[in-house]
């Protein structure tokens, strides 16, 4: 029989392997009862994007956080110069140096999304998000998803992207190959959603038929009048606990400012956001609203040349700074900066700093009263 795999490209070779280890093999069961239980896949609005250095020895690797717009994860990387700048003048490195602030610099004025600095390349990156619905909802926290942090310190939790390099070339198990299989064959968009988005995602399925899946990100999903939505698309955290956490943060601060409670609504949104915290739960209903921590796939496409970055159609709202500060002088919008001069708040913003205050002495106390129980 002929082999063909070596005429195969990398980028569309799923490479599958057993996953060695109870914990992995519990996953793996997870995942198969998960395709069962929650059969279809439906697209996230917004993608997610990090820059990404490329490695020589293949592959690309991702920045630790991701944003919501492009521009986000632009900013992101001139920081990443600068800093390679500092180190370089640190150790006597004058060429290397001037290489890595002039990049730093472009990228505070111009929009650029693939470019090489003193030897290496760089990219902005596109992550697509998904979430398994089933008959009941949206699919929740897995028992094996790590869900290590205790309440109110997941945000000390390392992102689980750090370091992880976009690699079609590693193998995985079959559930996440199938998963992945069904996701690189995948065109969808929002219900609703302007014709260029679809029209992105039709050419992006064609200029980057492989893909590698990241680490599962939660997020919050909500039911109102019999609709399932995303509370925020844009936002999502690295552990169940994190996304719970967030929940909390929501129900006993920007719920009642944004939504202008009264007295005896804040305190039945505070109540069920102490039940969230004393139960870890990932289920909740608070004045007619069910909220659920939801697990949210995510997926890398791979082309010829490496990963997708972003898309035209990507919501990116904000130019580089240099760039946005001129619009803002030209509109007369634009204010020095004077660090002699009183930060003025309005009432409003005055309202929101209580309610953090507030937040935070309350964090302070269950955090001490976690303390002592650990010592009795």
């Amino acid at each position: 029989m002929t082999g063909y795999e070596d005429r195969i490209p990398g980028y569309l070779t799923f490479r599958v392997s057993p996953q060695e280890g109870p914990i992995a093999a519990f996953a793996e069961q997870e995942a198969w009862q998960a395709r069962e239980l929650y059969p279809h896949l439906l697209g996230v609005g917004l993608g997610e994007f990090f820059h990404a250095r490329e490695h020589d020895a293949g592959g690309w690797e991702l920045s630790e956080y991701g944003t919501d717009t492009p521009q986000g994860a632009r900013d992101s990387l001139g920081s990443y110069f600068r800093r390679r700048a500092a180190e370089a003048q640190e150790a006597e490195d004058a060429q290397g140096q001037k290489a890595w602030m002039a990049a730093a610099l472009r990228m505070d004025r111009e929009v650029v999304d693939d470019l090489r600095v003193h030897g290496e390349r760089f990219r902005i990156v596109r992550a697509s998000k998904f979430i398994r619905m089933g008959r009941g909802g949206p699919e929740g926290p897995r028992p094996s998803d790590p869900d290590q942090a205790e309440v109110g310190e997941a945000y000390r939790v390392r992102s689980r992207t750090k370091g992880f390099v976009v690699d079609p070339y590693v193998s995985t198990g079959l559930s996440d190959s199938l998963l992945k299989l069904d996701l690189v064959q995948f065109v969808g968009s929002s219900p609703g959603a302007p014709v260029e988005v679809r029209d992105d995602a039709v050419r992006a399925a064609q200029d980057y038929p492989g893909g590698v899946l990241l680490p599962a990100v939660f997020m919050i999903s909500e039911r109102e009048d019999g609709q399932w939505k995303a509370h925020n698309p844009g936002a999502s955290d690295a552990t169940p606990q994190g996304a719970r956490d967030s929940l909390g943060s929501w129900l006993r601060v920007m719920a009642p400012f944004t939504l202008r409670l009264s007295d005896e609504k804040r305190a039945e949104y505070a109540r069920a956001a102490d039940g969230l915290d004393e139960k870890r739960k990932n289920n909740l209903v608070v004045d007619g609203v069910r909220y659920r921590i939801t697990r949210v796939e995510r997926l890398v496409r791979v082309g010829p040349d490496g990963p997708e970055g972003p898309r035209p159609s990507d919501y990116d709202p904000e130019p580089p700074v240099e760039v946005h500060t001129r619009q803002l002088k030209e509109q007369g919008l634009w204010k020095e900066p004077n660090d002699d001069e009183p930060v003025e708040f309005d009432e409003r913003t005055l309202e929101l700093k209580e309610l953090w205050d507030q937040e935070e002495i309350r964090r302070a106390a269950a955090k001490e009263r976690r303390k002592g129980g650990s010592r009795t």
